[in-house]
């Protein structure tokens, strides 16, 4: 294998290309990216970046050295347009293509939006250049913020506005923030952490319009309310890119029955390897054996395994990841490990709750399957929960007990 091109020049597309170094590749590796930044980390871009607490600087994920001794070319600010599998090359936007022998897809996500015209006042919080934006209209005094969706950017967003002294609501279709990922009650006991801090939260009802011209005025839900809005953060997930592997061997005919689709991200076995020779994929933009998870673990470990997989020429080794996700909200750290199921029961190992809330002492909570430890929850529990979550990551039987 004499090239190699990653396209997506983020987090998992950066591990990739450590991994192609440090497992003895030493052809040409080329690293595509549609944003003009060298690898940033995206997790404070919500939190430390919008207080002004963290700088550009310091968001990035490798020095000059570092970037300098992965012998890399970069070609940034330019979008992947299609890969040819047959012709071996990755085409871009500019015209230009780029001819490999093996292609690790790594092009992440992109922030859904809501429908209709663009609003001045309206953002998004996916990138750099979103967080900018958002950062520079919050610094400018006083405003009345709308958060659309409680899940974590929603939820972090929501939390950074409120530090910075804005007045904040927050809008969830379902009856609960994070309830698919905490179940319904430790949901609630997170959603609490919203009230606690001052932020209004309005749960159960959907958005239907945005209201205002040139620049957004209101929120009109669909119970018929309408909150007064100066700024509207929309923070309803995201969609993988893959919008540029249309009509690729990957998804000849994207949508029609009977074919792949490519709605829910790239397929791959449980290497991280595609249904094309030498294409692996990784991160936000893999499903990897059935599932696809937007979370830092699984980009930070497919790249790995993928890069195996790719240089052996086939699935040598599999993806082992335990499901792991943290956010911080309102001064308080969140984390969950495990793959919890509606029938588990939970309950509190550790810690208080108090008007609803978990204590300032924090809490642990651990989700009970026929008598075995399948999840834990901690807010500003780390110490536990990280000897919970190792012991979750252990073979069947090997699990201690949990007091």
């Amino acid at each position: 294998m004499r090239t190699v091109a990653v396209v997506g020049a983020s987090l998992s597309g950066l591990y990739a290309a450590r991994e192609l170094r440090a497992q003895g590749f030493d052809g040409r590796l080329v690293v595509v990216g549609d944003e003009p930044h060298l690898p940033y980390d995206r997790p404070p871009l919500s939190k430390d970046f919008l207080t002004g607490r963290t700088d550009e600087d310091r968001l990035a994920l490798g020095d000059a050295e570092e970037i300098g001794a992965l012998d890399a070319t970069w070609l940034l600010g330019v979008r992947a347009r299609g890969l040819d599998a047959r012709g071996r090359s990755v085409l871009l936007a500019d015209g230009r293509t780029v001819p490999c022998d093996g292609v690790v897809i790594a092009t992440g996500a992109s922030a859904r939006r809501l429908p209709g015209r663009e609003r001045a006042g309206v953002h998004t919080l996916r990138t750099l250049d979103d967080a900018r934006a958002l950062r520079a209209e919050l610094a400018a005094g006083p405003r009345r913020v709308v958060v659309i969706g409680a899940g974590f950017i929603g939820a972090e967003t929501a939390s950074s506005c409120a530090a910075l002294g804005h007045e904040v609501t927050v809008v969830e279709a379902a009856p609960l923030p994070l309830l698919p990922q905490l179940g319904p009650r430790m949901a609630a006991l997170c959603a609490a952490l919203h009230r606690r801090r001052g932020v209004r939260l309005i749960t159960g009802t959907g958005t239907a319009a945005l209201h205002g011209t040139g620049a957004v005025t209101g929120v009109e839900l669909t119970d018929g309310r309408l909150l007064p809005a100066d700024v509207v953060v929309v923070g309803i997930g995201a969609v993988p890119n893959t919008g540029w592997l249309a009509g690729s061997a990957l998804a000849p005919q994207d949508g029609a029955p009977g074919r792949a689709t490519l709605r829910d991200g790239v397929p791959c076995d449980d290497g991280c390897v595609t249904a094309l020779p030498q294409v692996v994929a990784v991160g936000d933009v893999a499903r990897v054996g059935g599932s696809r998870a937007e979370h830092w673990t699984s980009a930070t470990e497919q790249p790995r395994i993928a890069v195996h997989n790719l240089l052996a020429g086939r699935t040598a080794q599999t993806v082992r990841t335990l499901p792991y996700f943290w956010s911080d909200q309102y001064g308080a750290r969140i984390q969950f490990a495990g793959r919890r199921l509606p029938t588990d029961t939970v309950r509190i190992a550790e810690g208080t709750v108090e008007d609803g809330a978990p204590g300032e002492d924090g809490l642990l909570a651990v989700y009970e399957r026929e008598g075995r430890t399948t999840a834990v929850l901690s807010v500003d529990r780390p110490r536990p929960f990280l000897r919970i979550r190792r012991q979750l990551g252990r073979p069947a039987g090997a699990m201690e007990a949990v007091p």
